[in-house]
């Protein structure tokens, strides 16, 4: 994940990751590291439940460790994003995630809505993605 890629040649794609990108690459990267932030905002909220109030050690580091490296990923991004599409993606992968991790890790109800909820949610995420420029 740290490293840098150069691509000689006529487009002279360059990305530089954890970096401040700058060319198309560079977008394309800001989405991915997104994506892996909002992963990580699933794996502290669901976290949250495993750490008791934060009483047991292993979990509530996983859970601090995931939230830490989440808000420096989810910053990275809005180097190159707009704010407003990076923190709304950001917040949608951690509720559709945490909603679906809940009905599959924690038994909690599977009824219609929350199916169809979270599907609703997805839609938002693509329609800002995919507007914004």
């Amino acid at each position: 994940m740290f490293g840098r890629y150069q691509a000689n040649g006529p487009t002279r794609l360059r990305i530089i990751i954890l970096g401040r990108p700058q060319t198309y690459g560079g977008r394309f990267i800001a989405w991915i590291v997104l994506l892996i932030a909002g992963l990580l905002e699933v794996v502290w909220a669901i976290g949250l439940k495993y750490t008791q109030g934060f009483t047991r050690l292993i979990p509530s580091i996983i859970t601090i460790a995931a939230m830490v490296i989440s808000m420096l990923l989810l910053a990275h991004a809005m180097k190159t994003l707009p704010t407003g599409t990076a923190y709304a993606v950001w917040t949608g992968i951690g509720a559709v995630g945490a909603a679906i991790m809940g009905m599959v890790l924690l038994g909690e109800s599977t009824n219609i809505a929350r199916i169809i909820s979270p599907c609703l949610i997805v839609i938002g995420i693509l329609g800002l993605k995919f507007s914004s420029h």
